[in-house]
C-alpha cells in the first residue's frame, strides 16, 4: 500500500495508527459504529448509501474540472482542455472517461470558504460545520459529527454490517464527535488488491471454535445480569460496551458481511475495469458494500496536495482516478444501484491560480470543484462558476454548509434537526440547511 504525505507531514498510516482518533483501539471492536436507535428522519430518500471519495491533501481544480484555457501560461498550466459530452463544458485532459459520461455527472465549481489548511478545510467539508477555534494544518480535529457518523446515527445497522465505513483509514475529522464512539466508522485498512485480502477480525479467530465462542458469551450473559449502574445509560460505561461487543459479535456472525468482502469473487474483468490497484479495488469494495445495504462508504484517497511536481503526479494518478470512478458510476448504473447510491468526489479545498516556483499549486479555499453523480441528481450539469482565471467563485457561491445539507436530504435525513450533546447541549446538524435544489429532480 502506498503512503502519501500532504504539507503537514501526515501519512496515510498515521491516521490508520490513530484508528477511531484514538477513541478505541485496533481490533474489530475499535473500529465499530453500531446502530442507532430510532429511524430515519422520515424524509423522502432518493440515496440508500453514499460512496464519499475523499482525495486528501485538496485536489487541483484546474486540473480536473475547472481547466482555464484562456488565463496566462502560470495560471492555465500544462494540460490542455477537452470537450465533454455535455456542450460547452470542458474538463481538463486526463479526465477522459468521467468527459464521456457527464451527462451522468453533476459538477459544482462555487463552493468555497475561508478554512485554507488541510484540519479546518478538512473538518468544514467533512461536517458542514467550521472549526469552532483554528487549528493548524496537521490537526486531527473534531468538533461536530461527520457526515458518515450522522447518517450512522439516523440509519443505524442491518444484518451485522456497521453503517459506516472508511478504507483504508478514517479522515481526520471522519469522527462522530458528541455522538460517541459507536457511530465511528469500521475502518478497513487491508488491501483489497491483494491476492490474500482479508479483513482482519471480521471472522472469528483461527483457535477459536463455534463451541467455544458460544461459551464466552454465555458468561458475559451471565455477567450481565448483574445489578448495574441504575443512573442514566449514558452514564454507564459499560451499558456503552455492551452494544459495542454485540456489533462486533454480529459482523463476526453475519453471512452478509463476510459476503461482501469476498472481492475474490468478482470476475477478472470487473477487477480489472475498476483498475489493478488499491483505489480501484477499494472502490470496488465500496460498490459491494454499499449492494449489501451500508448506507455511507468513505474512500479515504491520499496524496493530493501538490506543493510541487503537480503536472508530473497528475499524469500519472489523474487517468486512474478518472478510470475508477468513471467505471463506479457506470457499474452502479448497470446494476440498477446508481438512482439510490450517491458518489460524491472531492477534497478540502482548489490550489492557487498561479503555479510557484516548484511546479505546484499551493492551499486555495476560494474555489474548488466537487463531482455527484448518483440519487437521481440530475446529470450534465456544472453549477456555478469561478471568474476566467478560477481566483474565485463569482456564480452561484455555495458553502459546505449547502453542500452537506444536500447530502442529508437526499438520503432523507433533515439537516435542520437537532442533535443533544451528553450534556443536554442542542446543536443543529447544519446551521444552515439550504440546499442546493439543482441537485433535485
Amino acid at each position: 500500500m502506498s503512503s502519501y504525505l500532504n504539507c503537514a507531514g501526515m501519512r496515510r498510516r498515521n491516521f490508520l495508527q490513530l484508528g477511531l482518533g484514538g477513541l478505541l483501539g485496533g481490533t474489530v471492536f475499535g473500529r465499530l459504529g453500531w446502530s442507532a436507535e430510532g429511524g430515519p428522519s422520515g424524509l423522502p430518500v432518493a440515496a440508500k448509501s453514499c460512496i464519499l471519495i475523499w482525495l486528501d491533501g485538496g485536489p487541483t481544480h484546474y486540473e480536473t474540472f475547472d481547466p482555464k484555457p484562456l488565463a496566462p501560461a502560470e495560471i492555465r498550466g500544462e494540460f490542455e482542455p477537452i470537450a465533454t459530452q455535455t456542450a460547452g463544458v470542458y474538463f481538463s485532459q486526463h479526465m477522459t472517461r468521467l468527459a464521456a459520461i457527464s451527462n451522468k455527472i453533476a459538477v459544482i465549481r462555487s463552493i468555497c470558504h475561508e478554512q485554507g489548511n488541510h484540519g479546518a478545510g478538512n473538518h468544514y467539508m467533512m461536517t458542514g460545520a467550521p472549526p469552532r477555534i483554528p487549528v493548524g494544518c496537521g490537526s486531527f480535529v473534531s468538533y461536530h459529527p461527520s457526515m458518515g457518523s450522522a447518517v450512522a446515527h439516523n440509519r443505524g445497522h442491518q444484518d451485522g454490517l456497521p453503517a459506516y465505513f472508511s478504507l483504508p483509514s478514517m479522515t481526520r475529522s471522519g469522527g462522530p464527535n458528541f455522538l460517541g464512539a459507536e457511530y465511528a466508522p469500521f475502518v478497513v485498512p487491508d488491501n483489497p488488491n491483494s491476492d490474500n485480502f482479508r479483513v482482519r477480525d471480521v471472522a472469528l479467530p483461527g483457535k477459536l471454535t463455534q463451541d467455544r465462542f458460544d461459551q464466552r458469551q454465555q458468561i458475559r450473559g451471565q455477567v450481565d445480569r448483574l445489578v448495574r449502574i441504575t443512573d442514566a445509560a449514558a452514564a454507564d460505561p459499560v451499558r456503552a460496551l455492551d452494544g459495542y461487543y454485540r456489533q462486533g459479535q454480529d459482523l463476526m456472525l453475519s453471512e452478509k458481511a463476510q459476503a461482501a468482502f469476498s472481492i475474490q469473487k468478482e470476475s477478472d474483468d470487473v477487477r480489472k475495469r475498476y483498475g489493478r490497484h488499491t483505489f480501484g479495488q477499494r472502490a470496488l469494495l465500496s460498490r459491494r458494500l454499499v449492494e449489501a445495504g451500508v448506507p455511507f462508504v468513505v474512500l479515504n484517497e491520499g496524496g493530493w496536495d501538490h506543493h510541487s511536481d503537480l503536472f508530473k503526479s497528475c499524469t500519472k494518478r489523474l487517468p486512474e482516478v478518472d478510470n475508477t470512478v468513471a467505471t463506479l458510476i457506470e457499474d452502479l448504473e448497470q446494476r440498477g444501484l446508481l438512482d439510490t447510491t450517491l458518489v460524491v468526489m472531492l477534497g478540502e479545498f482548489g490550489r492557487t491560480p498561479k503555479i510557484n516556483k516548484d511546479g505546484g499549486r499551493d492551499h486555495w479555499s476560494n474555489a474548488m470543484s466537487v463531482l455527484m453523480a448518483g440519487g437521481k441528481i440530475p446529470g450534465g450539469q456544472v453549477l456555478g462558476a469561478t471568474d476566467r482565471s478560477g481566483y474565485s467563485a463569482v456564480e452561484r457561491v455555495l458553502s459546505p454548509e449547502n453542500f452537506v445539507a444536500s447530502i442529508y436530504r437526499k438520503m432523507g435525513i433533515d439537516p435542520d434537526q437537532i442533535l443533544y450533546t451528553p450534556q443536554g447541549r442542542p446543536a443543529h446538524l447544519v446551521s444552515d440547511a439550504t440546499i442546493i435544489p439543482e441537485l433535485f429532480a
